[in-house]
């Protein structure tokens, strides 16, 4: 099973503007080739239920040849009333079929046009703010990140914009200092987001497109989920492993959570991060205010230890969590499933 987003949802949106915009071709050109117009008298509608939905069809009486007929349009209206004359096209050689005309045609073909329009528009924005993004110099050229450098440590929280259409993240300190988030500065249905990772420690500001949260859901014990966005035109999670990132994942319980995630975060091969999945009130004063929420995790929200002092890369891969909603760094759940097994084995 697929859920249609992100990507899915341009293709999905292409494929049936094209479906119809065919429909719509055939309605206009081709459905009432050689039918003839008549004048007809709306006499009842017929309601057919979809669902919660109710689409009513009006019953026409028309006479051709001196003979009266009595017909079903196929064609659902919500303007017309009983006793109203509308013109509709019939075929000589059965004038017991009928069609409302051609404005229900012509009505999908300006509908799929428009849907086909913001693809191809989103399409090759995107296309180009990518390119921008890669400074035009090559597709596999990545990000660049600051190099590991080890510090004291010191207790961080990310947390997620709630409420909010344009939803963005940040890394807080103890003091609610902000050192590094990702705003959205431009928010589309079918394309990337555009954000901007503002670095406040280093005074630095980089754009980065960011894709619609995908979801892939095989019915087996033998594959994953896969949860995963895509970011700068590559799978985030591809893109992390790229630049050394592994994440060890548990499912946990304690004092300070009902049941949560912990993450040991590594970057080739040396542990840089653990992070634990809080409530909406990461920082411990607000936990102790709000007791029974805090206790209670939410998507989107984690308290961090690190030694690391560039968080860049840090912060990226806290957000593929917070964004995907994925369990492991591969994008799906067994590996927090593996994780949880060996540490209840130790």
């Amino acid at each position: 099973m697929f859920s249609v987003r992100g990507p899915k949802l341009k293709y999905f949106a292409a494929v049936l503007a094209l479906i119809c915009l065919c429909g719509g071709v055939y309605v206009t050109f081709f459905q009432a080739r050689g039918f003839e117009k008549t004048s007809a008298t709306i006499v009842d509608f017929e309601a057919e239920h979809t669902g919660e939905d109710v689409t009513y069809y009006p019953i026409v009486d028309y006479t051709v040849g001196g003979v009266s007929y009595t017909g079903r349009l196929d064609q659902g209206s919500g303007s017309y009333s009983v006793g109203d004359t509308i013109t509709i096209y019939y075929d000589p050689d059965n004038p017991g079929i009928i069609h409302g005309g051609k404005g229900i045609g012509i009505y999908m073909m300006i509908v799929s046009a428009i849907i086909l329009a913001i693809v191809i528009v989103s399409s090759v924005r995107e296309h180009k703010a990518l390119k921008e993004i890669k400074g035009n110099t090559g597709e596999n050229d990545m990000p660049k990140y600051a190099p590991h450098v080890e510090g004291e440590e010191r207790e961080l929280y990310f947390l997620t914009d709630l409420g909010t259409l344009k939803a963005g993240h940040r890394i807080e300190d103890a003091n609610r200092k902000v050192l590094y988030e990702a705003k959205m500065t431009e928010l589309t249905m079918v394309g990337a987001y555009k954000f901007d990772f503002i670095d406040h420690e280093h005074g630095t500001t980089t754009p980065h497109l960011v894709g619609h949260a995908e979801e892939s859901q095989w019915g087996t014990i033998l594959l994953d989920d896969h949860l995963t966005f895509d970011f700068d035109g590559v799978d985030v999670w591809k893109h992390l492993k790229e630049n050394g990132i592994s994440v060890e994942t548990s499912y946990t319980a304690g004092e300070s959570t009902l049941l949560g995630m912990k993450y040991h975060i590594f970057r080739d091969g040396a542990e840089i991060a653990l992070a634990e999945t809080t409530s909406q009130y990461p920082h411990e004063d607000d936990a102790a205010e709000h007791k029974v929420a805090s206790a209670i995790p939410v998507e989107g929200f984690f308290r961090i230890w690190t030694k690391e002092q560039n968080i860049d890369l840090l912060f990226l891969t806290i957000m593929a969590f917070a964004r995907s909603n994925a369990a492991d760094d591969k994008g799906g759940t067994i590996g927090a499933k593996i994780g949880t097994i060996k540490n209840l084995t130790k």
